[in-house]
């Protein structure tokens, strides 16, 4: 089968697509065919693996792998076909189209995953490019709203709207009945605003935390603000939540949680089966959607990467296999 590996960190250049074997099933897994992946902005961080590229750095580093990534094949998301299913597999079979989150890395045509993993059905009323680009944005999203504390009424601000993360967050805000301001460069406000957003702010032409407005939830996708800036555009018992953080936030979140009633939340997004469940239920009502900027096949990998690098991609970038 064909992958993508990437055995130095470096430009988009690193990235090789080579032949490979197909991995071994084991009793509780699923092999699967894929169809689509996507490439999102953490996969571009951990292929360059500077410093200026990812958070909790040195941490991070010792992480990923010090002179090199330690796992050479990247890529988190997926949609597929399963091609055959372990013998204490009962809730699969083969034939099954299905999407999911997998920590081994999925550029390449075949992964396996475990049935209890994060895995699901696909839902039927999207295809396999508009699956692959839910779990990465939308599992994020959900988590990152709930630790916020979203529910009817509240007033949210997300930062970063037009992104993966930040797309869903605007829409699963929506649907949990609160009133949404999204910021975003002004060539995205139209889509901003077509995802249900009440209000959108060009960054450009407004400085939010100076136009008096409060919100109960500030959340940052993308790790472009800080906690010192949006403290007073937070109302009393408000939360600023962070996504993409470093050691100063961890501090933050140590201290908030002990002093003052205005919180700095973060944490790793959580990848649950029950969430992705969740959300084929939300797709079948209409309720959310991906959005795709781009599609590339998989032999124009390190083009998507360059893209992706650019840090102007509008939802999500898409790689197809077929």
């Amino acid at each position: 089968m064909r992958g993508i590996i990437c055995e130095k960190y470096g430009a988009p250049e690193v990235l090789e697509l080579v032949e490979m074997d197909k991995p071994e099933l084991k009793e509780d897994e699923l092999l699967i065919k894929v169809q689509a992946i996507t490439v999102s902005s953490g996969d571009s961080r951990i292929r360059r693996g500077t410093k200026q590229s990812l958070p909790l750095w040195p941490v991070s580093k010792m992480v990923i792998g010090l002179r090199k990534p330690r796992k050479k094949i990247l890529g988190m998301d997926f949609s597929g076909v399963i091609e055959a299913v372990g013998k204490e597999v009962t809730k699969f079979k083969a034939g099954d189209e299905v999407y999911g989150f997998c920590g081994k890395g999925t550029y390449r045509e075949y992964i396996t995953v475990k049935e209890s993993g994060s895995v699901a059905h696909r839902p039927e009323s999207i295809n396999f490019e508009e699956a692959a680009a839910v779990p990465f944005g939308a599992m994020s999203a959900l988590d990152f709203l709930r630790k916020g504390a979203i529910s009817e009424g509240k007033k949210i601000l997300v930062y970063g709207a037009s992104g993966s993360v930040g797309t869903y967050a605007i829409q699963l805000a929506k649907y949990y009945g609160a009133e949404v301001t999204g910021v975003c460069s002004s060539v995205n406000v139209e889509l901003v605003k077509s995802l249900g957003a009440d209000a959108v702010i060009d960054y450009k032409e407004e400085d939010f935390t100076n136009n008096g407005k409060t919100y109960d939830i500030i959340f940052d996708t993308l790790g472009k603000t800080s906690f010192k800036q949006c403290r007073h555009s937070l109302k009393e018992h408000g939360n600023y939540v962070v996504a993409v953080f470093d050691f100063p936030e961890i501090l933050q979140m140590f201290w908030t949680s002990k002093v003052g009633d205005k919180k700095v939340i973060g944490g790793i997004a959580g990848e649950k089966k029950e969430d992705l469940e969740f959300l084929r239920g939300l797709i079948e009502e209409g309720k959310i959607k991906a959005v795709i900027d781009r599609k590339y096949p998989l032999e124009q990998i390190r083009e998507a990467h360059l893209y992706v690098d650019q840090g102007h991609k509008k939802g999500n970038v898409v790689i197809t296999m077929n």
